[in-house]
């Protein structure tokens, strides 16, 4: 995913952008608000892939944060994460009436961040492709199928109950069959927390996924690193 960080620090910007880029993310840093809009204007005009998601701080050298984030919204629809130490209601109200998709208040933890990231991308591309978003939300894998508006799971048309965080996980799996998902990545989607503490109840998920859909090797763990699902054969 190709991602607008616009943040007059340039210190927090290359920390930022590391983190960023060791899970995937392209990132193009804008310093202010006009590097920001220059960097968004071509993309709305189709001369580039649009990002995927902005990420605006809001204290910025030029002008402010909140008028950046109303002329972004003219030009794009991409989503806007506001991140700022303005931490009262008032801020938040405002900043969400001006179009920003979520407001994430410094300091913050890197994997609620990543979540949050997620997430708005998530609502972004779910609603794109309104004509095939019937097939698109049913994700079938052999003899796996996942109902994702339902939250429905079944084995050759066998019903499987799953709780909330085991579904989530299944689904996010799923929805990427033979990509490693790194534990922090899982542990920041699903639970929606940092990977600490947390890894014990990632390992007991995954268990007791593979017991319930009677398939030990759906999900394999990828020694030091994460896990993948496994294409199960037709």
């Amino acid at each position: 995913m190709r991602l607008l960080l616009v943040e007059d620090d340039d210190h927090v910007a290359a920390a930022l952008s590391a983190i960023l880029a060791r899970h995937g993310f392209t990132v193009t840093h804008a310093r202010n608000g006009e590097e920001a809009l220059q960097a968004v204007l071509p993309a709305a005009h189709g001369e580039r892939p649009s990002y995927g998601v902005i990420l605006l701080d809001l204290g910025l050298p030029d002008q402010d944060g909140y008028q950046v984030c109303g002329r972004i919204r003219k030009l794009t629809t991409t989503p806007v994460i506001m991140v700022t130490a303005r931490a009262d209601v008032r801020s938040r109200i405002h900043g969400l009436n001006l179009g920003a998709d979520d407001y994430v208040v410094k300091p913050y933890d890197t994997g609620e961040l990543l979540a949050r990231i997620h997430a708005v991308s998530r609502r972004t591309s779910s609603g794109e492709d309104g004509a095939g978003a019937a097939e698109g939300n049913t994700l079938r894998l052999g003899q796996v199928t996942i109902e994702l508006p339902t939250r429905r799971v079944s084995v050759d048309g066998d019903a499987v109950p799953l709780t909330r965080k085991e579904f989530d996980l299944l689904a996010l799996l799923a929805q990427r069959p033979g990509v490693v998902f790194r534990r922090e990545q899982i542990i920041s989607e699903v639970w929606r927390t940092s990977w600490e503490g947390t890894g014990r109840t990632l390992e007991v998920h995954v268990a007791s996924l593979r017991s319930k859909l009677r398939m030990p090797a759906l999900i394999e763990t990828v020694r030091g690193v994460g896990y993948r699902l496994v294409t199960p054969a037709a």
